[in-house]
Parts: structure tokens; C-alpha cells; sequence
């Protein structure tokens, strides 16, 4: 027997979803929105977490820059830096000599105190081992603050 359009179960009031469903049971529920939930979520914190390292970098405690120096003779240098501080906080700023070998040949670290401005140009004597080419500002630090800058 050929089905028609019109044989039971084919017909135009039929639910065939309903008939799937008694044969092979109830789809599982779909993760989707859960996946989706929790991928935002994830999502949003890196952003957060970026926002707020980018926030910290950005505002340093202590800033320096080498403003110059020069080579007083084969056991002397001397150097001038500048350092702001954005807080009243005790900074160590660490200075080197360097021979032309690249070597360091002296090096000094200066305190920077609390209750001094806190812009500031400070000069720089460093005791040399042997001749020096070249002083190099590594950075100042504070207790909040490790990395030199």
C-alpha cells in the first residue's frame, strides 16, 4: 500500500514533534545559555583585571630620568637625576657605572626622603673601580612600588 497525503499520521493535524518525542524521548536541555552565561562572565573579569592593571602601571609611586652626566676622572663620575613621587614615600633610586666593556664598574643607590619635595633634581657621585664610559639610571622604588622606574 502506497501512503498518501491524507493516510493517518501524515495528515495536516497531526503533531509529528509529539510522535518524536513518545518514540525517542525528550531532547536534553541545552547548555548553550549556561556556556554563554559563563563566558561572559569570564569575559568581564579579564576586562576588569586589565582596567585595573592598566590603571596601576599607568600611576606609578616614583618616576626618574637621568637629566646627564659625566666622567670626572678614571675612579669618579658624576650624575644628575630627576625624580617625582605621586606620594610622600621614602624612594631608593639605584645608579650605575658602566665601563666600555658594558661591565659595571660603580654603582650607588641614593634615598630619596618621605618628607622631601617631591620633585626633586638630585646630583649623583659614584666611586668607579676602574674607567668608566658611560652611568646608567636603573630606577627608584618605593615600598609599594618594587619595580624601578
Amino acid at each position: 500500500m502506497i501512503d498518501s497525503p491524507t493516510s493517518p499520521g501524515t495528515g495536516p493535524g497531526t503533531d509529528s514533534g509529539t510522535d518524536l518525542n513518545a518514540r525517542y524521548g525528550k531532547p536534553a536541555r541545552s547548555r548553550r545559555p549556561l556556556v554563554i552565561g559563563g563566558l561572559g562572565v569570564l569575559a568581564l573579569t579579564a576586562l576588569v583585571w586589565l582596567v585595573w592593571v592598566a590603571w596601576i602601571q599607568s600611576n606609578p609611586a616614583v618616576t626618574s630620568q637621568l637629566q646627564g652626566f659625566e666622567i670626572v676622572s678614571p675612579t669618579s663620575a658624576k650624575a644628575t637625576i630627576k625624580v617625582e613621587r605621586s606620594k610622600s614615600e621614602e624612594a631608593s633610586c639605584r645608579v650605575q657605572a658602566k665601563a666600555a666593556d658594558f661591565s659595571i664598574v660603580g654603582e650607588v643607590t641614593v634615598t630619596v626622603p618621605a618628607d622631601s619635595a617631591r620633585h626633586q633634581t638630585l646630583p649623583v657621585t659614584l666611586t668607579t673601580q676602574r674607567a668608566a664610559t658611560s652611568v646608567v639610571l636603573v630606577g627608584c622604588t618605593t615600598p609599594t612600588q618594587h619595580r624601578p622606574r
